[in-house]
């Protein structure tokens, strides 16, 4: 046989790497590339790209033949190679699932177009990871090709350059990731796919590729066939990502030859099946209920079941349904006879009672529209909604006469009954239906003026026809909400329009747990609804575990966490749990979700549920298309309880209610509420897109935040806001604990930059007349509240001082925390750079660990570095000297340091130089890394024998020792910069598997190989 070629030193690489391109021209390419994106691009919310690869699944897609051929085809035609196309593929894809236009992912480079002479033959690792970042609004498929052909060679000049330099010269701080996703192009043989290794004697079992990005695809050209090798988390679907791929390269082939100047945007990500399964199956809503009569027909035919039942309870009496109704319809007579008529508005100021039932059961008899006005509200807002919805009328008490001041519209006073006289018939409105307006409703407004909400008949009868399914009947019904409120009409109109006792509470009972608890009982009340703060009062209550007759708790208005839902399982375990959503808009409830009793409670966050009836509920793009399950997007809500919009505002109406792209003639409501659908189509509630925050480039949706926080043992709930515009204050109620303990909680599950700086313990929120949070009756946060204690020591004053002008605050005490005081990872780094300038070394994870004056100067320590000539190590050298370096600065004692490090010192060091840039990167997750390694790769081999598993190790030996890159071990521990050290001699072990070693490997070790056996029973 030929004698080999002589092997090519991985030190030449790295030599090229070093002089060949300079930092200034890799920074300047980056700069312009990557400078204006300040947000990650993260497929599906995935950010950690530290993992180990354990959660990971894998699957495999070849592309069809013709599918594969037409690719190429498109490629030759446009003058560009698959690979652009592929890219291009990818980029789409993740566009729709990170909900970005501007796209950066990875692409692993060769990495050897730039290494030198010989470089193809040398062994070692050499490809690269870099960002490749695309743009894809705004511009055609022809175009988009020629672009991403475009930036894959002005890439491959710099193939060279770190990762970490590239994100630090784009907008997007450490320690964000600038992405989450890689794509790898690789070229293979056709039949090297169905090969196995046929060594006599040894079976190649199988392999075990790792990412530490969350979502890899790598696609192999075959020479004429494609093959699709995806991985993803277990909960995405690795298979179902690979079939969305083929269905956006199905897509662009087919846009590139019929119409190649197709948007590039509108080039469809979901297959057939999936989108059907969106729109349509998670739509599966209809049920057949009457919606073409008035609210009050519902009401009317109990009154004719069973008149004489108790229809309404309240302190000072109670009426049949027969009573209530004679009542009502007296009323109605009298409405009718000041001129109410079919979508009149009427308003009406009355405290919870007896007279309210009946004011609002007459107003819609007379076929009115009732305008609630809470007496509670200031006169201001009043007076603001009664010259809003010009009333025909205006029902009033003597106790709610001056709120309403002079009002110009005919006043009726409940408690001067003038029309006791009238008929108690039930009046018959003509042309009145379901078309026709039930109720206007006021809600906060972005001017800051409240919107009147117009709800018809049909939209409140659809929610009337799902509660009666929903909840059992014959039961008793609590109605404590302030009717201004649009659960109210739930409370209210549910009971009272399928045959159930309504109990109403006293005016502001609400507010009172102890009553609200006592009323339960007293009047054996089993359906009760909260918002999830008065939720939480209630459960806090001794007696609220006395309360056995209830069956059913409704939760909406909030969240309701997991938590809330345990301490309700622990008191209440009889009861179902219903967490209900919707906007006013949608007519109260829109989606919901039931907790059984018995029910494992899942955790994080809870669902808020699938669409009730007749509704459908769809999780739209910022182009109105659907997204993949499990993809944040916007909900839009269709179907029977959209309303008909907002009263005198038809410009704020044009842009929430919107066309249906999907059921002609339907209308949608943009509802403003992030949501992710998961497979089975219940959504999750994640926040309010006028919520979100943008903290430093990044943006931050403080629900995640909350959802995390919740989960940390003794915290009952939690509230993530942003303070003046520059940190995260997390408010949280449960039990006190130290800031520090919470910080290390979410730091294990949450980026640095999702980490509150301070955190606030409440014993109660401060609340609304609703119910609802105050968010402006929170306590400021006061940083300067722990007690002072001067630093101490030499360097403790000047870490002292550099905090303070850094974060711009008077005096540093040597307690003080530094991200409490405002710091954060951007000004972490800059902390850090100041402190070399001052000769103290300090790396930024040990910050984030140790965050205060003290703690932190007690992990320093002083750094000398010296610059000295270049050099090469003889052999059979026996002392090595900083002039023997050519590729890296050292001094000597760091140089001890090394060889004390090599088995046999000097003279088994051949060489030592400095990581390439990707083996930086590689070293950095190594040791963020706890358990697992992230970049240990494993095989399994069957040997038929003992002695020829000694012959394999043998021969693998002599690969060792032939290629320097294999005798290599890596190095950093008290040096000024990680290096490599070629050694000598580097004996491969054969030792016996166990679970120790599948951990991790000793880096300080070479080879940095592991031949490890174990033998088969029999």
């Amino acid at each position: 046989a030929e004698p080999l070629q002589a092997p090519v030193p991985y030190r030449n690489y790295v030599a090229q790497a070093r002089l060949g391109v300079s930092q200034a021209e890799h920074e300047a390419f980056f700069r312009t590339q990557l400078g204006d994106i300040d947000e990650p691009t993260l497929p599906y919310g995935l950010s950690d790209v530290q993992g180990n690869g354990q959660a990971i699944e894998e699957a495999q897609l070849w592309l069809d033949e013709t599918l594969a051929a037409r690719l190429r085809q498109q490629a030759r035609q446009l003058g560009t190679s698959p690979a652009s196309l592929f890219h291009l593929a990818f980029a789409r894809l993740l566009a729709a699932v990170s909900g970005t236009d501007q796209v950066v992912f990875g692409t692993v480079l060769l990495g050897r177009l730039e290494a030198g002479e010989g470089a193809e033959r040398a062994l070692g690792m050499f490809i690269n990871t870099l960002p490749l970042r695309l743009d894809l609004a705004g511009i055609n498929l022809h175009d988009a090709v020629r672009q991403t052909q475009q930036r894959l060679s002005a890439l491959l000049v710099h193939e060279h350059a770190s990762l970490a330099l590239a994100q630090r010269c784009s907008g997007v701080p450490a320690p964000a990731p600038l992405f989450s996703a890689m794509l790898n192009y690789r070229h293979g043989q056709a039949a090297s796919d169905a090969r196995r290794l046929e060594w006599q004697g040894i079976e190649f079992l199988d392999g075990q590729e790792r990412s530490n990005y969350p979502l890899s695809l790598s696609v192999d050209d075959m020479g004429e066939g494609f093959r699709l090798v995806m991985m993803t988390p277990a909960n995405i679907g690795a298979q179902r990502v690979c079939g969305q791929l083929r269905h956006v390269l199905q897509a662009m082939v087919e846009g590139l030859e019929a119409q190649p100047r197709l948007a590039l945007l509108e080039v469809p990500v979901l297959p057939a099946e999936e989108r059907e399964h969106l729109l349509q199956a998670c739509n599966a809503t209809a049920q057949a209920n009457a919606l073409e009569q008035p609210i009050q027909a519902l009401f009317e035919r109990q009154v004719a079941q069973n008149p004489e039942a108790i229809a309404v309870q309240a302190d000072n009496g109670q009426l049949s349904y027969r009573q209530l109704n004679a009542e009502a319809n007296r009323l109605a007579h009298h409405l009718i006879a000041l001129g109410v008529q079919p979508d009149d508005r009427v308003a009406i100021c009355v405290e919870r009672g007896l007279s309210l039932v009946v004011g609002l059961l007459a107003i819609l008899k007379a076929g009115g529209a009732y305008v609630p006005l809470d007496p509670d509200y200031p006169a201001e807002r009043i007076g603001h909604m009664l010259a809003d919805s010009q009333p025909r009328a205006l029902l009033v008490q003597q106790g709610t006469w001056a709120l309403v001041g002079e009002a110009a519209v005919p006043q009726v006073d409940l408690d001067q009954p003038c029309w006791a006289e009238q008929p108690d018939s039930d009046p018959r409105v003509p042309g009145l239906s379901g078309a026709h307006l039930a109720y206007v409703i006021y809600t906060s407004g972005s001017t800051g003026l409240p919107k009147g909400v117009m709800v018809e008949h049909r939209n409140l009868a659809n929610l009337v026809h799902w509660s009666a399914r929903q909840f059992p009947a014959g039961g008793v019904v609590l109605h404590k909400t302030p009717v201004s409120f649009d659960a109210s009409v739930w409370e209210l109109f549910w009971p009272l329009c399928t045959g159930l006792r309504l109990v109403l509470a006293k005016p502001d009972g609400q507010r009172d747990p102890q009553y609200v608890a006592g009323l339960i009982r007293q009047r054996q009340v089993n359906v009760v609804q909260f918002v999830p703060a008065l939720l939480q009062q209630f459960l806090d209550l001794d007696d609220s575990a006395a309360c056995a007759g209830l069956t059913d708790i409704v939760c909406g208005g909030g969240e309701l966490t997991e938590g809330l839902a345990r301490q309700v399982r622990q008191r209440l375990p009889q009861v179902r749990l219903h967490n209900v959503y919707g906007p006013t808009e949608t007519t109260v409830d829109c989606s919901a979700w039931t907790l059984e009793p018995g029910q494992p409670i899942p955790p994080g966050a809870l669902p808020i549920g699938r669409p009730i009836d007749n509704t459908r509920l769809y999780v739209l793009d910022a182009h109105d298309q659907p997204v993949p399950w499990g993809v944040a997007g916007q909900l839009h809500i269709g179907g029977a309880g959209v309303t008909r919009g907002y009263l005198g505002l038809p410009e704020q109406q044009a842009e929430r209610y919107i066309a249906s792209p999907f059921v002609e003639g339907e209308r949608l409501y943009s509802s403003g509420d992030l949501v992710r659908q998961a497979a089975d189509g219940s959504l999750t509630f994640l926040g309010r897109t006028d919520h979100q925050i943008k903290l430093r480039g990044l943006r931050i949706e403080p629900g995640e935040i909350e959802a995390c926080l919740n989960r940390v043992a003794g915290v009952r709930e939690a509230l993530v806001l942003v303070h003046r515009g520059d940190r995260l204050i997390a408010y949280h109620r449960g039990e006190p604990q130290p800031a520090d303990a919470l910080r290390q909680a979410l730091l294990a599950k949450l980026p640095e930059y999702m980490v509150p700086t301070l955190f606030i313990h409440l014993d109660s929120w401060p609340l609304t007349p609703n119910g609802k949070l105050d968010r402006k009756a929170l306590p400021q946060p006061d940083v300067q509240a722990r007690q002072y204690e001067a630093p101490e020591g030499q360097t403790e004053v000047l870490l002292a001082e550099i905090w303070s002008q850094l974060l711009g605050v008077e005096r540093v005490g040597r307690h003080d925390n530094f991200f409490e005081l405002g710091g954060h990872s951007l000004l972490a780094v800059t902390l850090t750079a100041r402190l070399r300038q001052a000769g103290l070394q300090v790396d930024v994870r040990t910050l984030f660990g140790q965050p205060s004056v003290a703690a932190l100067a007690a992990t320093m320590g002083q750094g000398d570095a010296v610059a000295v000539p270049a050099n090469r190590i003889p052999a059979g050298c026996t002392q090595i000297t900083p002039d023997m370096l050519p590729l890296v600065d050292l001094d000597p004692a760091a140089i001890e340091r090394i060889v004390a490090a090599v088995p046999g010192g000097a003279a088994n060091v051949q060489d030592i130089y400095p990581l390439a840039p990707l083996q930086e990167g590689i070293l950095y997750l190594h040791l963020s890394a706890v358990d697992a390694d992230p970049y240990a790769l494993r095989a399994r081999l069957r040997f038929d024998s003992p002695a020829r598993l000694r012959l394999f190790a043998q021969a693998l030996e002599q690969v060792i020792a032939r290629h320097d890159i294999l005798r290599t071990a890596v190095l950093w521990d008290g040096l000024p910069q990680p290096v490599q050290v070629v050694w000598r001699q580097a004996p491969l072990q054969l030792a016996p598997l166990d679970d120790a070693h599948l951990a991790r490997l000793d880096l300080g070790q070479a080879p940095l190989i592991r031949l490890l056996h174990r033998s088969e029973p029999g």
